[in-house]
Formats: structure tokens, sequence, C-alpha cells
């Protein structure tokens, strides 16, 4: 690997914007229409009422949907500042372990909070009736058994469709034999869920149903897109955290700088990472993050360029700043580049085999 020059780094940052914030490039594979079944209701499976007051550091109750024992005592996990003050990496779910389980599912949160995640790590746009939900791409056709636009669909219309749709246990693909899909066809009711699960579970789920079920974790909250969707979606999303009263849960960030200039300005006590620009000018300028901003959120490389080096890492320690990692290439999603990532000095592993990980920090925090 190559440390990166200014020019091939901004180049790189750039061509990030696609892939989002956390993750592996979002290639679609061909889209397959597929209408949403109307022959299945969605089951809705009983929500925890929640009170607008913040979770106490207590063992979390995964919600009646799951099974009793399925339950993870996450009694560091009340705020973002108590987990910054953990003496050991944090182990962060992205998009729920998009690799182990179908990503941006409700079964894929729940079985990170069991596996002993310390944050789930979700994107987030508005649907065309205004409702925040959980979707890593911008589009469905890479995940599900749909196809278009998340913003040209309403929240139900959504809600209705397979979202574990193309996932196997080697990533989503789309020419794997069929016996190779392992959750195909519980959304729409032609498999039974696993024990302690619905329907429900294995669809695009909105914000206030994540909140509700797990009300006590810690989120980190990508938003997707730019212009005036994210701003909208920004609105919204402040709105749910205010009323929630878990701004101090929560991390949010977003490529665009546009974005993160609003969110500050809106809600200065809101716990944002720098965009593109902002963060390109740390990593290669030396330039300082905006003040109250001082979680990096990166890839360790792109291509053959290496973006978090030690001297970047060892800069930023002194700084005050902490590194959250993201790896963008499933070769590094394994129990030994996790184990890596933590010998370096990575602060936080936002990573897509959160059961992994967890036995990876607590050998090496033992």
């Amino acid at each position: 690997m190559i440390k990166a020059s200014s020019a091939v780094l901004v180049g790189m940052l750039a061509a990030l914007t696609a892939c989002g914030q956390s993750g592996s490039p979002s290639s679609d594979p061909t889209p397959v229409t597929v209408a949403p079944t109307s022959a299945v209701a969605p089951t809705t499976a009983p929500q925890v009422s929640v009170a607008p007051t913040p979770a106490p550091p207590v063992t979390l109750d995964l919600g009646s949907s799951t099974t009793s024992t399925a339950t993870t005592a996450l009694s560091h996990a009340s705020s973002i500042a108590a987990l910054l003050k953990l003496d050991r990496p944090l182990v962060i779910a992205h998009t729920g372990g998009e690799d182990e389980y179908p990503g941006s599912t409700m079964f894929a949160f729940a079985e990170s909070v069991k596996a002993g995640a310390d944050m789930l790590d979700l994107n987030v746009l508005l649907s065309a009736d205004g409702v925040l939900v959980i979707q890593h791409d911008e589009t469905v056709n890479r995940t599900s058994n749909g196809s278009g636009d998340v913003a040209s669909m309403t929240a139900a219309q959504l809600g209705a469709l397979d979202n574990a749709y193309w996932f196997t246990a080697e990533g989503i693909t789309t020419d794997a034999p069929p016996p190779s899909y392992l959750y195909r066809g519980i959304r729409t009711g032609e498999v039974p869920p696993p024990a302690g699960y619905t329907a429900d579970d294995f669809a695009i789920p909105t914000l206030d149903a994540l909140i509700d079920r797990f009300p006590g974790v810690p989120l980190g909250i990508e938003i997707k897109g730019s212009g005036e969707p994210a701003l909208r979606a920004a609105d919204v999303l402040l709105t749910t955290l205010r009323d929630r009263n878990l701004l101090a849960n929560t991390v949010i960030s977003s490529f665009d700088d546009a974005t993160i200039e609003y969110l500050h300005q809106q809600e200065p006590a809101a716990i944002l990472s720098p965009a593109l620009k902002a963060m390109s000018a740390w990593v290669l300028d030396n330039t300082p993050l905006p003040n109250g901003m001082k979680i990096l959120q990166l890839p360790p490389v792109y291509g053959s360029v290496e973006v978090i080096t030690p001297e970047l890492i060892k800069r930023s320690h002194d700084a005050g700043y902490v590194i959250w990692v993201w790896p963008n290439d499933r070769q590094l999603e394994t129990a030994d580049a996790y184990r890596d990532f933590i010998a370096a000095g990575i602060d936080g592993l936002n990573i897509n085999f959160p059961t992994a990980a967890v036995a990876v920090v607590s050998s090496m925090s033992g």
C-alpha cells in the first residue's frame, strides 16, 4: 500500500460518497422488479412503550418479538460519552452486521445486540410520505425483492419488501443457488421465521421502530444523500432524537458537509462526525476538525492507498480525536484483521461480523 497524496486522497474520498460512510461499496445487482406482496399483511410485533427519558445503564430487554433469552447486559452503553470513556475498543455493528446477517433489518440489529455489540450503525432516508426508514443504499435494488428509489416509496411499501432477499453467507449476490438465500421468503410468509422473530423483522424498518425496540442502545446514524432531501431528513432526525431524549446516545454522520453544518446550526448539542471536506482537511493538511467533532470514521484503505496510517492514528490521538474504522473490503472483515486494527490503536470497529469482533475485543481486553 502507498500513502495517499493530496490529489489521490481527495479523489478517493469523493468516490467513497457512493459507498456509504461505513461499509463496502454498494454496487447494485441487476434490478429485479418484484411488487410487494399484498397477500401477506405485515405482522407488526408488539413494541416496547418508551417514555421520553434517557435510558439508564441497565440490562437491555430486546423486546417481546425476540426470544426470552435474547438479552445482553449493556451497562456501559447509556451514552456516547460513556462509550468513549471505556478502556477498550468499541464494537459497532455496521447496518446490523451486514455480512453476518441481512443488513438494515430488525433481525440483524437484534442479533448484533445479542452478540454484544456496543453500538448499532445505520443509514436513514426519508420515504415518500416523510418517514425516516433504515436502508444502506438510496435504492432497494441491491438487498430486496423490489426495485426503485427509497424516496419514491411510502414507508408501508418499503416495509412490505423482503430486505433479506439477496443475502447469502458469502455476501449479497444475485446468482447463487436458491438454497444459498438463507432468509429469503420469511418476510413474505413463504418461510417461517427463526424462533422469537416475525416476518416484520426481515423488512426495511423505520427508525422509530428501531428506537422502540432498543431504547438503550447507542446509535450511529448516517444521513444519506445531500441537498434538500438530506436537510429534510436532518430535520426529522433531530426532532426524533429530541423527542426521545436521545441526542446524547447518537452520533450523526453524513458525507455532505452542508448537511453536517446544518445539523450543527440547528442543534449544537448533537454529536457529529466530520463530513468529507472537514475529514479530508484533517487527514491531508492537519486542519483541526470543526468545534465539538472528535470522532473520525474512516476506511483503512482505498484501492492501493493507505488511508489510516500510524502517523494519522498518533496525530489524531494527540489532538484528542478517536478513529472508528469501517473496512471497505471483505478481506479485512476477519478476526485477524480486527485484531490488527486494535493493535494499531484503532478506537472502534464499525464492522460486518459483530460476533467475531466482540470475541476479539474481549480476548484482547481481558
